[in-house]
């Protein structure tokens, strides 16, 4: 008895320790999530900076073999 015992104890602290690990991964995979998306957004303003919609399509101008 006193052994079953001791292998829930182990079991039980094993499973805390691997749900510990988890949480800190989810956490920090989150935080990169973040930080991509802020980056991402960022991207796309400088992009929208630098091409405005009101200049036009690319496929409106002549090629300039014309």
């Amino acid at each position: 008895m006193e052994q079953r015992l001791t292998r829930l104890e182990e079991k039980v602290c094993f499973g805390e320790d691997l749900l510990e690990t988890l949480n800190r991964t989810v956490f920090e995979q989150q935080r990169q999530i973040d930080l991509l998306a802020a980056e991402v957004r960022a991207l796309r303003q400088q992009v929208q900076m630098s091409f405005p919609a009101e200049a036009g399509s690319l496929r409106d101008e002549i090629p300039p073999h014309y």
